[in-house]
């Protein structure tokens, strides 16, 4: 009697043994994958939109055969674009304009205004993200890049925020980011929705005329119409005081104080000290309201002109300088 028990015993183990192993056969049939299902899935999602084949800004058709690993971006807006959109550690090359995020200090520089071709061979990227302001000046070194077998994609020049929203979709393209690229295009839209929200709370009467300046005296030049400047003013509801002009100009002291602005915005602290005594002590500009009040105030001039992800944070700054009220009472 004993041993038929053990023999029962010994047979019900064996069955439920060999269920065990018919259900994890049954799950690993089901699945494709025993563990590692979510990570051969996000590996095979970018596959599966290479080779991709694209079309730049000056009209030259890029094939990539797989999805970059290796980046090397010629201007600031690029590479700002690739970090916001999770790929910023594969970039292996900037420009020696690039100061954001904090990480461009420890990536190679290529160079300026003056490629340094070889470095970038060095680097053996999969692309290149040039710039279509780049291009007059940088023919050689791009048919040099391209002779190589590296591919040099253009991207625009875009100077309002639609394009820009466009320029971050289009490197989320090249870089296997779309689904990013559309987030953050979002994300932007809703900041940029808050701050025209806020500001639309400003009566007729109080709307600020804003005199912008992207370099000091002698040589001031301003922003007129089809400018992020104008565009950003105009999303605050504030008066560009140039707003008559076309693009970027030069004007007078004379004329500027004729235009009497209500607030004065500059864009060169970065390098010269306290510019915004420099504004305040000019000869004949104590008459301007925006000096006799003391509005003159000076921001970042990557926030508010170049074309990336940071547009969000200098309308927001430029807003709290035209109309500090609406923010003291946040």
């Amino acid at each position: 009697m004993k041993r038929l028990w053990q023999g029962l015993l010994l047979a019900f183990l064996l069955s439920l043994l060999v269920a065990c192993g018919q259900v994890a056969t049954d799950n690993e049939d089901a699945t494709g994958n025993t563990g590692n299902e979510e990570a051969t899935e996000e590996e095979s999602t970018n596959s599966d939109l290479y080779p991709l084949t694209l079309t730049d800004a000056i009209d030259n058709e890029i094939t990539l055969e797989e999805e970059p690993e290796r980046i090397v971006s010629l201007i600031p807006s690029n590479t700002e674009i690739t970090f916001a959109l999770g790929k910023g550690e594969r970039i292996v090359g900037v420009s020696d304009h690039d100061n954001y995020p904090e990480e461009v200090q420890e990536i190679e520089k290529i160079g300026g205004m003056e490629l340094n071709v070889e470095l970038i061979l060095s680097l053996d990227p999969d692309i290149v993200l040039a710039h279509e302001l780049g291009v007059s000046s940088s023919q050689e070194a791009f048919e040099q890049l391209e002779t190589a077998g590296i591919p040099v994609f253009v991207v625009q020049d875009a100077q309002d925020i639609a394009s820009t929203y466009e320029t971050i979709e289009t490197i989320g393209q090249v870089i296997g980011s779309k689904e990013e690229a559309e987030e953050l295009i979002a994300e932007m839209e809703a900041e940029f929705e808050e701050i025209r929200e806020l500001t639309s709370e400003i009566a007729e009467e109080d709307i600020r005329t804003v005199f912008f300046e992207n370099s000091p005296a002698p040589d001031i030049y301003t922003a007129g119409q089809h400018t992020f400047i104008h565009e950003l003013l105009e999303m605050i509801h504030a008066e560009n005081a140039a707003g008559e002009h076309e693009g970027w100009l030069a004007l007078d002291p004379e004329e500027i104080i004729e235009l009497n602005p209500d607030v004065i915005i500059t864009s060169y602290g970065a390098y010269i000290e306290n510019p915004e005594e420099e504004v305040l002590s000019r000869n004949g500009f104590d008459v301007v309201e925006a000096v006799a009040n003391e509005r003159v105030y000076d921001i970042d001039a990557d926030l508010i002109t170049r074309s990336g992800p940071r547009l969000t944070e200098g309308a927001k700054e430029l807003a709290e300088a035209v109309y500090p009220e609406l923010f003291d009472e946040e």
